[in-house]
Formats: structure tokens, C-alpha cells, sequence
């Protein structure tokens, strides 16, 4: 009961803490990152940056964290919580790297998620199906309060410094982000499969050759028996 009560106090203080934080300065350096750099004139350099900050901002999502702790233990190794780190962070690099590329060009965000999602599907059919629950777990965790909190004000200040439509090319990062891991993780399944079905290969074919083996050596006893007789 006391350790439950201490962590409760843990909770409650680093909330605390971690939402001034937003508030006072978090979101906004998000937002005026983005202002400085789009109306700088390095319109194109949101993207490599953007892709930056969202591979190492999955470091420090605590949820991520817990999740690939979680699938480690659970799965015995199976999974590994580096693997989960690596998959993670590309998946949301290349969500906000799309996302960046919507702010500068203004297509529909409906452009990606369908066929993101369309593609998540069909993997989901493929993958074995451990993998398919981890995927859609990691697209939520992934989309946590370190995302919303600076992803967003960032791409809102790009936008606003593009003149853009905040409503319909700024907000969507946070569906991209989400989107992003479910494919990253299920392409991991795509590969484990692959590497079990060569491991079993590789297992049938030493048992072939063993079998030969054993058939030559028993070949080989029965010509010295019939040639002593």
C-alpha cells in the first residue's frame, strides 16, 4: 500500500511538473521552431528536421518506453525492446518528415491515411499475429503527450508563417504519427517471419543430411557383413 501511495505522488508531481512545462515554454518553442524556419526562407528544411525531431522525440515518450519494455518481457525476447525502439522512432520520423511535406505542398491529408491504413490492413492478413496487436498499440502510444505537445504547436507555426490553412495542412500530424508505427512494426513481423522460415529450413535440411548420413553408414555396415560372409 505505501509503495502504491508513493507512486501515486510520483504521478501526480511529475503531471504537475511536466505540464507547466508545456504551458510556460514547451509548446511554444515548438511553435515559434517552426514560424523561424518556414518564414526564413528554408521551406524544405522542415522536412529533414521535422524527420529529426520525430526519430529522437520517441525516446523520450515514457509510454513508448513502457510499451517496448512491456512486449519484451511478454514475448521473452522474442521482440526486443531495442528492435521496438528502432521501428518506432523510423515509423514517426517518416510521419512527420509526410507531415512537414503536407504543410509545404497542401495536399489532402485523406492521401496518405487511406492507403496508409489500407496497407496497414492487408500487412495485418500477413504478419503473424502477435505482431499485428503490438502495431496498433504502438500507433497509439506513439501519439502521446510528447507529440501533441510539440509536433503540433510546430506544425502550426510552419503554417501559420507559410499562410497556410492552419485547419486543413497544420492539424493531421498527430493522425500520421499514428499511423506510421502500425506499418513500421507489422514490416518487423514481415521480417521475423521470414528469418523463422529460414531458421526451419535450415533445420529440415541438417535433418536430411542426417538421415543420409545415417543411411550411408548403415549401407556402408551391411557391404563389410555381407562381404565377411
Amino acid at each position: 500500500m505505501k509503495r502504491i501511495l508513493v507512486g501515486f505522488g510520483y504521478t501526480y508531481v511529475g503531471l504537475v511538473l511536466f505540464l507547466c512545462g508545456v504551458n510556460v515554454g514547451f509548446s511554444l518553442v515548438g511553435s515559434v521552431l517552426g514560424q523561424e524556419m518556414a518564414s526564413a526562407g528554408w521551406h524544405w528544411l522542415l522536412i529533414p528536421v521535422g524527420m529529426l525531431i520525430g526519430y529522437y522525440i520517441v525516446k523520450a515518450e515514457p509510454a513508448i518506453q513502457i510499451l517496448n519494455r512491456q512486449v519484451e518481457e511478454v514475448t521473452d525476447g522474442i521482440v526486443q525492446e531495442k528492435q521496438m525502439n528502432r521501428c518506432m522512432s523510423v515509423g514517426v520520423s517518416i510521419s512527420v518528415g509526410l507531415a512537414m511535406l503536407r504543410i509545404l505542398l497542401g495536399f489532402p491529408i485523406y492521401w496518405l491515411l487511406i492507403p496508409g491504413y489500407g496497407a496497414a490492413l492487408i500487412l495485418s492478413r500477413i504478419v503473424p499475429s502477435i505482431f499485428v496487436g503490438i502495431a496498433f498499440d504502438s500507433g497509439g502510444v506513439a501519439s502521446g503527450p510528447m507529440t501533441t505537445t510539440f509536433l503540433l504547436p510546430l506544425s502550426i507555426g510552419a503554417c501559420e508563417a507559410l499562410g497556410g490553412n492552419i485547419m486543413t495542412d497544420a492539424f493531421g500530424v498527430v493522425a500520421l504519427v499514428a499511423l506510421t508505427p502500425l506499418i513500421a512494426i507489422q514490416i518487423m513481423g514481415l521480417r521475423y517471419k521470414q528469418k523463422l522460415k529460414k531458421a526451419e529450413k535450415a533445420v529440415l535440411k541438417e535433418m536430411i543430411i542426417s538421415e543420409d548420413a545415417d543411411d550411408i553408414i548403415e549401407m556402408e555396415e551391411n557391404e563389410k557383413d555381407e562381404n565377411r560372409e
